[in-house]
């Protein structure tokens, strides 16, 4: 009876040589801790800017790459980050077309001008008699139903057709045109506006190997800081236009194919129009210098 017992617990026993349940555990948690490395595609693309500004945390910052002028090769220098309720907001069609109709309606004054039946020369003398002639009574040879008369419901210019959008109206205008430039891959960013030499053939050549179309439009900072020969290049050249980032509009956005930024426009733009989402003082009356810009 004892040597039954002795065998039944050395079949439930573990022999001395395997190792416990817990062992196991804990190796296989090392494992997981220390992952494989990865074999790397090849080296990563630095970012060249990180977006400064706080992004909503249900979105995440969109990236483009930044290109240089400096050469035909050099189309990809490295990345860029990109704040979405500026370049990647939704993409409202209609507030689009309200911003180009006003921007192109509200410094428009018509000087069509008619001149009525008593402005006309002439005509002050009845032409004959109220009756007895057979004719129809006439009072002036300038009426209008006369020939060489008046006109009696023409234009009366001048006549301006001046009316203001709503602030926030023209910034979410400004993002939704910024955003349609990204997605159709019409807005590149480049470190800076300079060129190795300033003659314009080097331009237009450089945009027909990039693809960038027949009409340029270039923005930078400040007319200061413009490269001498960039401004040069363009002076001579109808569809490479150059201007500062405070004159970046919606019109002259969607005349141009593609839409040219340096990384300090994108920061000055961000800042810019970011601000009006947030802004807690109104804008009317208009009261310069603004106390309350940024």
């Amino acid at each position: 009876m004892l040597q039954l017992l002795r065998a039944g617990a050395r079949a439930w026993l573990p022999p001395t040589s395997c190792r416990g349940l817990n062992a196991l555990a804990e190796e296989a948690v090392q494992s997981l801790e220390k992952p494989e490395p990865l074999a790397s595609a090849g080296p990563q693309a630095p970012v060249l800017r990180k977006c400064e500004l706080p992004v909503p945390a249900h979105r995440r910052p969109v990236q483009a790459w930044v290109e240089s002028l400096r050469g035909y090769q050099q189309e990809r220098v490295g990345l860029a980050e990109l704040h979405p309720d500026v370049f990647s907001t939704a993409p409202r069609l209609d507030i689009l077309h309200q911003v180009a109709i006003w921007q192109k309606n509200f410094k428009r004054i018509s000087y069509a001008k008619t001149k009525t039946r008593a402005e006309v020369r002439g005509g002050g003398r009845k032409p004959w008699p109220q009756k007895g002639s057979g004719r129809a009574r006439h009072g002036s040879i300038r009426s209008p139903i006369w020939r060489g008369g008046g006109i009696a419901h023409g234009p009366r210019g001048p006549t301006s057709y001046y009316y203001m959008l709503p602030m926030k109206v023209r910034v979410q205008g400004l993002k939704v045109a910024l955003t349609v430039k990204l997605t159709q891959d019409d807005l590149h960013i480049v470190d800076s506006l300079e060129l190795p030499t300033q003659d314009p053939q080097y331009l237009t050549e450089l945009a027909r190997y990039r693809g960038w179309g027949d009409s340029v439009l270039l923005v930078d900072l400040a007319h200061e800081d413009m490269p001498q020969n960039i401004v040069t290049a363009t002076s001579g050249l109808k569809t490479f236009n150059l201007i500062p980032a405070v004159g970046l509009n919606v019109h002259s956005m969607l005349k141009h194919q593609t839409l040219i930024l340096t990384l300090q426009t994108v920061a000055f733009l961000e800042k810019k129009l970011l601000w009006h989402d947030s802004r807690y003082t109104p804008l009317y009356p208009f009261h310069l210098p603004y106390c309350d810009f940024p």
